[in-house]
Parts: C-alpha cells; structure tokens; sequence
C-alpha cells in the first residue's frame, strides 16, 4: 500500500474521526479535515492532496457535489464520496461530477482502502491516456502542418513543372515547324535531281542513287517530325475530334500510296476491303494516323521479300481493321511496353525508327474512342485488330 495525502471533507466529526484513524492506521497523511465545501477549497488552495474523500450533505452554500465540480476544474484531483444514501436519485447528481469512486457509510476499512487504491489508479490511467491523446494530437498538428507545407512545396514544384513543359512544348513546336520548310525544300531538290538525271548524263546513275538516298532521308525526318508536332499538340491539349466526310476508296489508295512510297525492302502490302460504303464520317487525320503508322510498322519489321496482310471493313457502325505481318514479333516479357513513347524491342536489330509510331497510333485511337489489340510472337509475326466507331 503506498502512501497518500488525503483531504476528509465530512460535517459529522466523529465519521471524520473515525475516517481520519482509519486512513492513518494505513500509512496515509492526512492534509486536513473540512466540514464544508468552502473550508476544502481553502485547503486545497494551500496544501497538496492526492485524493478527496467527500460527504455529499456538508455544512455551508456548497454542497459535495458542487465542490467536487469546482475541484475536478479548478485542481484535477480524484475524489470518491462518501454517502449514507444509495438510492437512485442520489447517484443520479454524483454520476454528472465524474466521482473516482462512491462509499457507502457506515464503510467497511478493507473495502475503503481497495476502493481509494482502485480511484488513485483510475486517476493515474486516465491522466495518462489524456497526456497520450494531447501527444497525439500535438503529433497530428504538428504532422498537418508539416504536410500543409510539404503539399504548397509539391504545388510550386507541380507549377514549375507545368511551365517547363509548357515552355519545351513551344520550343519543340517552334524548331519542328522551322524544320518543316527546308525539309521540303531538300525534298523538291531531290526529286529535281532524279528528273535531270533520266536525261543522258555520264553520272546519271549515280545522281539517282544518291538522290533517292536524299529522299528517303527527308521522308524518315519528315515523319519523325510530323510525330513530334503531333505529341506536342497532344501534350498541350490541342489534340481534338473533327470528323469530316471521307471517300473510303480514295483514302485507303492514299494510306497505301503513302507507305509504298517508303519501302525499301521489297515488302508487298495485300489489301483486302470488305464490305465498305462509298463515306464514312470520322476524322481522317487521326484514322490516318492510326492506319499509317501501323501498316508502317508492320512493312518495316518484315523480312525481305514477304508481304503484309491489309483486311477492313464496316461492320455495326465500326471501323475494322486488321494488319497482318510475318516480320520479327515482340518479344513477350516487353509486350506490356509496346504503347510507351520511344519504346523499342531489344530485337529490332539495325531497323531505324523512333519509337513513336504506336504510342501516336494509341493516342489517336483514345481520341477517336476505338480500341485496339494485338497478337505476337518473336520471330513468327504480329497482328494487330483496330475497332474504331464511324458514321
């Protein structure tokens, strides 16, 4: 049993007597003996106390349950009541106060010290829950604050990164489109060359040689460049749907004149149209995009001297296409990167190319609302199947 210092706040003096030689025979101190509410907050005031053993009917204006009020406020000290009285309406008033404990008189010794032990270690544990919640929320402040500032400091960081892109996008925009007009020229150049060059020249096949190597060059600039100014339109959300009216016949010679014009390894497309109306309305730049890019990829990746499968069709208000290669296939661990800007497999060799063509072909789809999906194996081929909705 440890020792305490305790206030008896009792009216009736031989209870308090009697309490008095009960607490000391326990090793306890007893601070002083008051016989009203006034007389213990006096006490209080001066001397120090562990515990508070109350009489709820005291002499004076307070009673026990009042100055208990006063005292749980004012000094944050246990108190257990002492009462001749158990009836309802009694513990009904003492409940509101909060009490460390209630006695009933005439008390028992062994009873009252167990009962003013169980009130110190009630006080104690909930002292120190209360100091663990204001540790947490002085934790919780203090961890607010700090992502308040950490979310300003990712906010400045996200606005700087905004204007950085902002300004590359321009500047890759700017120096794409200062690069379009002399390309062209270099090109009209080119082609000039191969027409002096039919004339009767003695360096006649040389000139042709070397300007259809001039051309193609062009051509494989002017491609990675219009794929820079499209991804630049795209990160500046300027990418948008504007569908038009399209003459299929004449749209699909153009996607297939325009890829032919760059084979150089003897690769034949078959074309195989289904059952396709005179219009459609979509967006021709952006299916454009799509079906270039893949019949391109699929003549570029093929073995000398094979050919690529072309199937489309209409079908419940879609666009299907289907492209169809015998070429070098995707390795299967690096399938699930195959969309990604600059991606290329580790197996493409010496093939050149920058890596854009699919990711434009996906962005373009996303826009246009289609879909696509692909079957490949290494060394055995890649199909791809493209669903877009037309009108």
């Amino acid at each position: 049993m440890f020792t305490l210092k305790i206030l008896i706040v009792e009216d009736d003096s031989v209870s308090a007597l009697l309490l008095q030689r009960a607490l000391e025979k326990n090793a306890h101190q007893i601070i002083g003996i008051a016989d009203s509410g006034e007389k213990a907050l006096e006490i209080l005031d001066e001397n120090r106390a562990d515990i508070v053993m109350m009489d709820i009917n005291l002499a004076g204006e307070l009673d026990g349950i009042k100055t208990t009020e006063i005292i749980n406020e004012k000094f944050d000290i246990p108190v257990v009541y002492l009462s001749a009285s158990s009836d309802a309406e009694t513990l009904n008033k003492v409940v509101g106060t909060n009490p460390s404990a209630y006695v009933i008189k005439p008390f028992n010794i062994r009873e009252l010290n167990m009962v003013i032990e169980l009130a110190i270690f009630k006080d104690r544990k909930e002292k120190e829950l209360q100091k663990l919640n204001n540790e947490l929320e002085e934790k919780v402040k203090q961890r607010t604050a700090e992502l308040y500032e950490a979310n300003k400091e990712l906010t400045k960081a996200l606005e700087k990164e905004r204007e950085i892109n902002e300004l590359k996008s321009r500047i890759v925009l700017n120096v794409s489109h200062g690069f379009k007009t002399p390309l062209t020229s270099i090109l009209s150049s080119a082609q000039l060359l191969q027409i002096y060059a039919e004339k009767d020249h003695p360096f006649k096949t040389k000139i042709t040689k070397h300007a259809f190597k001039i051309e193609n060059s062009v051509r494989a600039l002017n491609n990675l460049l219009t794929s820079v100014l499209f991804f630049g339109k795209a990160d500046e959300n300027k990418l948008e749907f504007k569908p038009k009216k399209i003459f299929t016949g004449a749209f699909v010679k153009d996607v297939i004149d325009t890829v032919n014009a760059g084979i150089d390894n003897e690769v034949t497309i078959r074309t195989e149209i289904g059952d396709m109306p005179k219009t459609i309305t979509s967006d021709p730049e952006l299916v454009y995009q799509v079906l270039e890019n893949l019949l391109s990829n699929a003549v570029k990746y093929s073995k000398e001297g094979k050919h690529v499968d072309f199937h489309m069709k209409i079908e419940n208000g879609q666009l299907e296409a289907i492209v169809k290669d015998k070429g070098i296939g995707i390795p299967k661990s690096e399938q699930g990167q195959l969309f990604d800007r600059f991606f290329r497999a580790k197996n493409v060799g010496i093939v050149e190319g920058s890596g854009l063509g699919l990711s434009i072909v996906k962005k373009c789809l996303e826009v246009l609302k289609g879909s696509i999906e692909f079957e490949s194996e290494q060394d055995k081929g890649t199909t791809f199947r493209v669903t877009i909705p037309v009108k």
